[in-house]
């Protein structure tokens, strides 16, 4: 008698445990991704007109300086290690000074991800000029500078304002 009664007590286990896991939810799994895209090499400048000073008219020649204003590349490519880009800068010519008397000097640079930045310090802004670059790039970086400029005025020149475009690109 007994082995009758395990034998259905075993049966019934059986019977439970089947129904057990026929109970349980089947899973459905969907997979999900996400792209970033590469982005752009950018320069930004201020807006507004940046005021270099004020210097009395003499006879002899000399210099008035002041800040552009912050300039900054933005290197949203994903570079490949060992990448690089190259900020340059022209000017115009201040009315009667010529754009060979206007230098450049980038200051202290602001520095996010990995890259070696240099400042060239160009001492004219006749043409397009080297003002900061970039080697070394591995992934997304920018840097950030704010050039101090200097415009050597001749002697002789008339009393009045002077007006240039300092234009910047990057490569």
């Amino acid at each position: 008698m007994r082995t009758k009664r395990t034998r259905r007590l075993f049966v019934a286990t059986a019977a439970g445990l089947l129904t057990l896991a026929v109970a349980v939810p089947a899973l459905a799994q969907t997979p999900a991704t996400f792209e970033v895209t590469v982005g752009g090499l950018s320069v930004s400048v201020p807006s507004g007109t940046a005021n270099l000073g004020t210097r009395a008219n003499t006879v002899s020649a000399g210099p008035v300086s002041g800040s552009l204003g912050e300039v900054q590349v933005n290197d949203a490519r994903s570079a490949a290690a060992g990448s690089v880009w190259t900020a340059s800068v022209i000017s115009s010519a201040f009315g009667v000074v010529p754009a060979s008397a206007v230098a450049y000097t980038a200051g202290t640079i602001t520095k996010v991800g990995t890259a070696a930045y240099a400042a060239n310090d160009p001492t004219h802004l006749e043409g397009v000029i080297p003002a900061v670059s970039a080697t070394g790039i591995t992934g997304d970086n920018s840097a950030t500078w704010n050039p101090t400029i200097t415009v050597t005025i001749p002697g002789g020149t008339p009393a009045g304002t002077y007006n240039a475009t300092i234009t910047h690109s990057v490569i």
